[in-house]
């Protein structure tokens, strides 16, 4: 069988690909800006290939050569933490990066394969149409199940820990003491998909995959 060919974008430490090889025979490229967090996701994930670039100029340039594309934009600007009474006062008002919803729009025009756009919940009603799993909003061209098997304790036990980076460490199965970039340790944790969910979904699209190519001799 074929293996399927993957696109991981803005792939930072890979929690939502983390559980994939348990899933199928997988060929995964990473696309990750930041050159600390590419090199560790390298380690983690020896087998894919990583490319140091910016994600969304390179989805435009070669969504056409994959079977299955995940990608997950950067949310501060759409954040409601950030629209919070608190944060409005004490933070200039900006943009919200829309390079979101040209990604959604892109892949679901132009894009045959299967795709998942992850973002948070917005401080806005959001301009297309998503569905919401726990804290995140997720753009899909197939059906996601209501229970995507994300861990529940993700929502609770480590918003009230007094050491959040060390119940990160724990609950994504990573040590995220490696990172020595510039970026904030528990920014990076906290942005992280659960390992389960992203399995389930990533089990949901294949399913979707092999359904349809049942009646041919070999899948894509």
């Amino acid at each position: 069988m074929k293996k399927i060919k993957v696109l991981n974008l803005y792939a930072c430490l890979g929690g939502n690909r983390y559980k994939w090889d348990e899933v199928a025979e997988i060929e995964v490229t990473a696309v990750e800006w930041d050159e600390e967090l590419a090199k560790l996701y390298q380690e983690r994930f020896p087998n894919d290939t990583v490319i140091v670039a910016d994600a969304h100029e390179y989805l435009l340039k070669n969504y056409m050569n994959f079977d299955f594309i995940w990608t997950s934009p950067p949310c501060p600007s759409h954040s409601r933490v950030r629209f919070s009474q608190k944060n409005r006062k004490n933070c200039d008002a900006v943009y919200p990066d829309f390079k979101l919803y040209e990604e959604v729009v892109l892949l679901d025009n132009y894009f045959e394969g299967k795709y998942v756009v992850e973002n948070v919940i917005p401080f806005y009603e959001p301009l297309i149409n998503a569905k919401k799993r726990g804290r995140h909003l997720y753009w899909t061209n197939f059906n996601l199940p209501n229970d995507i098997g994300e861990r529940s304790e993700g929502n609770g036990i480590i918003s009230k820990a007094k050491n959040e980076v060390d119940v990160l460490c724990k609950f994504h199965d990573y040590d995220f003491y490696k990172y020595k970039g510039e970026q904030r340790r528990d920014k990076i944790a906290r942005n992280l998909v659960d390992y389960e969910a992203g399995k389930t979904i990533f089990q949901t699209a294949l399913g979707i995959i092999e359904s349809k190519n049942d009646k041919q001799t070999s899948l894509f």
